[in-house]
């Protein structure tokens, strides 16, 4: 894809941006998280420790339009406060108008996650994903490529950012550089937490912070007795589980890979599995027919106010969504994209549908709802 190849040319700068410099914190400056004691810190890279003015250099340049090249958009333009960082697009715009095939991810809890995008397992640092959405040319977001020098005239002429960028890494002697951009950017995406929601509540044993629906359709969602009298029907916690609430997660303390990407049913053109052209998951990273589909289930946290859903932002609604695990996977009858996703090869064997009544319906949506943090969505 262009926008890899532009950005593999630019990692040799970036990287050795600033050798020879320490990007060690003082201990002054050490990072305090606000996390409750049920959340392990995300991991931080050894090159990149958080200091609050480079947090703040992050939060400046992710709502600065200058980082576009026709200085129209900001990062914060696909990636609402109000919308747990997301757009409420069913596919992302970029700067120049064109649409993107996919919708924008939440950025919320992003240091957690083991990897960063829909369905490329390579991308695993917040540092390198920046360099995707500024440079990128395939599809265009803030396009930035072959304007590498502009995008730092830009920041050495605006009146705030010398200072900000010697505040946010002191032992550079010229700290307006690509490498700290990318730094800052990532920094201030890594403290975006978002553990505060009633559910969050509740763990901490706060009785009062579910009513009745939500706890039975929590009892639901992590495996307990349906109406029919099956154990675990639904199976969500399988594919969204962990204090994430998404298998797909990462932490300080973890050892292993957890990076997980599936395939849940959404389509089956011409019944081989295939999605829509351009749109086919992992598939296009590796050309393996059975990753065809295959993509990252996103943290469930705030989900109520980042619809529409899916990869493609193609189902509407929470009880659209759960309709469609029903079904065990999604019926186009016409079209271009028609085909039974219930039949796809490579769909999950966890998605094999389920039995569900009006009633668990919407205590299931009662419990995804009560993932809302509203004081992510509010904190000014």
């Amino acid at each position: 894809m262009k926008h890899l190849t532009h950005i593999l040319i630019l990692l040799p700068l970036i990287l050795g941006a600033g050798c020879g410099d320490s990007d060690t914190a003082s201990s002054s400056e050490a990072w305090v998280w606000d996390l409750p004691d049920t959340v392990p810190e995300p991991r931080v890279p050894e090159d990149n420790p958080m200091t609050a003015p480079k947090v703040e250099l992050g939060r400046f340049l992710f709502y600065d339009k200058k980082l576009s090249g026709n200085q129209t958009q900001s990062c914060g333009t696909c990636h609402l406060q109000e919308l747990a960082f997301t757009d409420g697009l069913a596919q992302a715009e970029g700067s120049t108008g064109q649409i993107h095939p996919r919708s924008s991810m939440s950025i919320a809890n992003a240091g957690y996650a083991a990897s960063l995008t829909w369905a490329n397992e390579a991308m695993v640092m917040l540092e390198r994903q920046a360099l995707v959405p500024i440079f990128g040319e395939d599809p265009v977001e803030l396009g930035m490529a072959n304007m590498e020098d502009e995008l730092l005239r830009r920041m050495r002429d605006d009146e705030r950012y010398p200072e900000m960028f010697a505040a946010a890494f002191p032992d550079q002697a010229d700290p307006i550089n690509l490498d700290s951009i990318t730094k800052a950017i990532a920094a201030f995406q890594r403290q975006v937490t978002s553990f505060k929601s009633p559910v969050d509540r509740w763990q901490q044993r706060d009785l009062t912070a579910l009513n009745e629906s939500e706890q039975r359709g929590m009892a639901l969602f992590f495996g307990g007795t349906n109406a029919a009298g099956v154990e675990d029907a639904f199976e969500c916690f399988h594919c969204h589980g962990g204090f994430l609430f998404s298998q797909s997660s990462d932490d300080a303390g973890q050892v292993f890979n957890q990076k997980f990407f599936m395939n849940n049913g959404l389509y089956n053109l011409d019944g081989d599995g295939s999605y829509p052209p351009g749109n086919e998951g992992m598939y296009e990273m590796t050309g393996d027919p059975l990753d065809k589909g295959r993509f990252k289930p996103p943290s469930l946290r705030n989900i109520a106010v980042t619809a529409p859903y899916m990869h493609d932002g193609s189902i509407a609604t929470l009880e659209e969504v759960l309709d469609h695990y029903a079904r065990g996977g999604r019926l186009i009858e016409s079209g271009p994209n028609a085909g039974d996703g219930r039949n796809n090869p490579n769909k999950s064997a966890l998605l094999n549908g389920f039995e569900m009544t009006e009633q668990e319906k919407q205590d299931l949506i009662a419990f995804l709802r009560a993932l809302t943090d509203d004081e992510l969505l509010n904190n000014p």
